[in-house]
């Protein structure tokens, strides 16, 4: 294998085969249920198993006491369950607060915070409104914190204002007090099965050293489902991320043919790389598989061009911006009937240049002509936080990777930094020559990448905001996004407008490829570790995935 420089030397081979959606689903529910008491309860021995063997023995009894696993503050606390349970299903609510007030469930604010809500609700459905106001600002506002969903806490204080619960975003699906209380009921009947079932597995054995075995089982698996095979073990580095072998693109591995306009953008669609989209001036998005390079599935209902995509981690949904002002969300589960759920439609109705997830999934950023950023809740469907200050338009706009600080480029030629909460910008930064075209956070979180209409690619530190280095060779200066990204921790790619894809090594800055093939400017290029190939979107009209090839030569 040819790495990048200053990473070393070592020989790979291409592996064809297809790998096992067991090793590389870590959603797969078959394999085991995550939320099972039983399985809960052997985490947390795992966990306390390795602690004590690092002599973490005061964090094990604290994790042990904090996971209720001690016999007599266990049965009393199942007994205060067993006994709430039964009192929320008659709706005594007298006898509700006795029970929330005991020493076993006073600290348990979860339950306690589901419980006034079910309590709040049912005095809204009897139009109590004076003693629901009570019960919101004594009990639900001091837990605030709990609510199950960003946005939640709002609905319920709306409610004391619409003539049925159903008018509140939140609660559109209320079917009424029994139903509601069975639901609650069901809440609490699943803590007392993570309290009482798999008690049982406190006495199975434990054999010695078990999460280390289960981490290097966990490494063996992703060793062996990566499409490139070393021929000598390798030594991990990391276990906050899945391995993958650090391997330069030599090869065009095949041409995706179809849309009938430049290709402005392109996305993996989940983690395994087996699918890949594209957004088209076409005004059409097309998902494509990336080793036969068939069209699967082509998205229509934009009336202008496609500017952005992004795909969730699991690659059931895609969001679309576009130049009618628009993004678009799609389910895209089933390819053979991709439909379009939900139309967000900005007040301005400028181009839209930018979508985005944040960490958790649950709101999307979108920015564009209109200079500004917007933030949309998916749960309640609606803008919940503007971002103004830019001068121009916006380009590009992402969330940093703990989803408190909105990243944004330009035209005015700055980097803005945005707190999520407040909306207010809280950094600025003018060190490019021309338009900020994309930006670009590493996985660390600790590096920030950005693209300009000054011929360069800039690394910043992210903590620092220091400029680190700058990346140069390719051509962007006309008007076009050309963006971009982060391959792994070693390496820098981009597009360019002299039609080749630039891949540079990330510490010394030298470009270690030049991607010849498209006969048209290149916008984006992106990677998929999982597959070891990069896909790259061109003004020729195509997409092209490129990989590395251990019978070509390793040129730059």
């Amino acid at each position: 294998m040819q790495q990048c420089q200053g990473q070393g030397q070592q020989k790979i081979h291409y592996h064809h085969a297809e790998r096992s959606r067991l090793c590389t689903d870590a959603s797969n529910q078959q394999l085991f249920d995550e939320h099972s008491p039983r399985i809960k309860r052997d985490i947390v021995r795992i966990i306390a198993q390795y602690l004590d063997s690092m002599g973490y023995t005061s964090t094990k009894v604290t994790l042990y006491d904090e996971a209720n696993v001690k016999q007599q503050r266990e049965n009393d606390y199942i007994s205060d369950v067993v006994r709430l349970r039964a009192a929320v299903l008659d709706g005594e609510w007298a006898e509700v607060d006795r029970i929330c007030a005991s020493e076993y469930l006073k600290d348990k604010k979860h339950i306690l915070y589901n419980i006034y809500k079910q309590q709040y609700l049912e005095l809204i459905d009897d139009n109590e409104s004076q003693k629901a106001f009570t019960i919101l600002n004594k009990h639900l506002k001091p837990l605030e914190a709990q609510q199950s969903f960003q946005g939640e806490f709002r609905d319920l204080c709306y409610l004391l204002t619409t003539k049925s619960i159903q008018d509140a975003p939140a609660f559109r699906n209320w079917d009424g007090i029994a139903s509601s209380r069975e639901k609650l009921a069901e809440y609490l009947q699943n803590i007392l099965e993570f309290e009482i079932v798999g008690r049982e597995s406190e006495q199975q054995h434990l054999k010695p050293n078990r999460l280390v075995s289960m981490l290097r089982q966990a490494v063996a698996y992703q060793i062996e489902s990566c499409q490139y095979h070393a021929e000598s073990v390798p030594l991990v580095p990391t276990l906050l991320t899945d391995y993958a072998p650090v391997v330069v693109p030599n090869s065009e591995k095949a041409s995706l043919v179809g849309h009938l306009g430049n290709v402005k953008c392109t996305a993996y669609v989940g983690a395994s790389g087996k699918y890949v989209a594209s957004g088209s001036s076409d005004n059409c998005i097309r998902i494509w598989d990336s080793e036969s390079a068939e069209c699967l599935a082509t998205l229509r209902g934009h009336t202008s061009r496609i500017w952005d995509i992004c795909v969730d981690r699991d690659g059931s949904t895609l969001f679309s911006a576009s130049g009618d002002g628009t993004v678009r969300i799609w389910d895209i589960r089933d390819l053979h009937k991709p439909q379009c759920t939900s139309t967000v439609q900005t007040d301005t109705g400028g181009d839209i240049y930018s979508v985005s997830l944040n960490p958790l999934e649950s709101h999307i950023v979108m920015a564009g002509y209109d200079r500004t950023i917007r933030l949309y809740d998916r749960v309640t469907g609606r803008m919940v936080q503007t971002f103004h200050g830019h001068d121009l338009s916006v380009a590009h706009a992402v969330t940093n990777p703990l989803g408190n600080l909105i990243i944004s480029g330009s035209k005015d030629q700055t980097i803005r930094f945005w707190d999520m909460m407040s909306g207010s910008c809280v950094k600025s930064l003018r060190s490019h020559l021309g338009e900020v075209t994309s930006v670009a956070t590493s996985d660390s979180g600790m590096l920030l990448l950005s693209s300009s209409k000054d011929n360069s690619n800039r690394l910043w530190d992210l903590r620092s905001l220091k400029r680190l280095c700058r990346y140069k060779g390719h051509q962007n200066t006309s008007k076009n996004f050309i963006r971009s990204s982060f391959i792994g921790d070693s390496l820098i790619v981009g597009g360019s407008e002299d039609g080749m894809v630039y891949i540079w090594d990330r510490e010394s800055t030298n470009i270690v490829q030049r991607l010849y093939g498209h006969q048209g400017i290149v916008y984006d290029a992106k990677w998929n570790p999982k597959r070891g190939i990069l896909c790259s979107a061109s003004d020729d009209w195509t997409l092209k995935t490129w990989w590395f090839d251990p019978s070509s030569s390793f040129s730059e």
